[in-house]
């Protein structure tokens, strides 16, 4: 329900209890009568260093995700919003698919807005058919993500992966080693890149890049809050934040 301050959404938003980059954006691209309500998933190993240590990491939040979805649906939230991607893209597109429908099932019928599915809303209004991504990820969770947008009808020129040795870690990354990376996955005809890991603090640095590049750079957390803002009827454009929020 929304209420006497948040009268336009209250949005419940899941983030791993490890995470301190989401928040922090979010409330910057905050747009009058909108509210973030948080529900954390506790991840007590936040070990991120192998790829089976990246598994291991997303099986335990699977699990304590339950928790966290009712501690905000307990506030009447009218929308639920993933502050995690890597979950949001296993499988690829069903993957996505399902647990977009796992997490309505959790909350009761909730809508939701996932990194997965606000990255497939960017591909079309971009008309992006080539593109570059860089993630905090192991191979694994690389792969995942190339699976997703490769079956959504995207070719992935080249991805990096910054291998992060932990959750907690993956927010230390500078803004100039993610453009160091956007521009190894560039090239003439790439149409746009993308980042995925919503615990790096990418979306001032995607913006700045943009301008630089000449060409889309989206930062996961500016696609999460466009896509849940859009998906709820929020036009407002936002400024500051690159061209889907300013312009789409």
């Amino acid at each position: 329900m929304v209420g006497l301050l948040a009268n336009r959404a209250q949005f419940g938003l899941i983030l791993p209890s490890t995470n301190t980059s989401v928040e922090a954006e979010f409330n910057r691209m905050l747009v009058p009568g909108v509210s973030w309500h948080s529900g954390r998933i506790f991840a007590a190993n936040p070990d991120l260093s192998s790829s089976e240590a990246m598994v291991a990491f997303l099986e335990e939040l699977r699990i304590e995700i339950k928790r966290a979805v009712q501690s905000v649906v307990h506030a009447k939230v009218d929308f639920l919003v993933m502050g995690m991607s890597a979950e949001t893209f296993w499988g690829g597109k069903s993957g996505a698919d399902e647990f977009v429908k796992f997490m309505g099932e959790l909350s009761g019928g909730l809508g939701v807005t996932t990194g997965a599915a606000a990255c497939g809303a960017v591909v079309k209004a971009y008309g992006a058919k080539k593109i570059g991504v860089i993630t905090p990820y192991q191979p694994v969770g690389d792969q995942q993500v190339v699976d997703f947008f490769e079956q959504i009808g995207c070719t992935v020129h080249k991805i990096i992966g910054l291998k992060c040795e932990s959750a907690t870690s993956i927010s230390l990354v500078t803004p100039e080693a993610l453009k160091d990376a956007w521009r190894q996955v560039d090239a003439e005809d790439v149409d746009l890149l993308f980042q995925a890991g919503t615990n790096l603090l990418a979306g001032k640095a995607a913006a700045e890049l943009e301008v630089e590049l000449g060409k889309p750079v989206i930062a996961i957390n500016t696609a999460t809050v466009w896509h849940a803002y859009r998906t709820n009827g929020i036009m407002d454009k936002v400024e500051g934040w690159g061209s889907l929020l300013e312009k789409y």
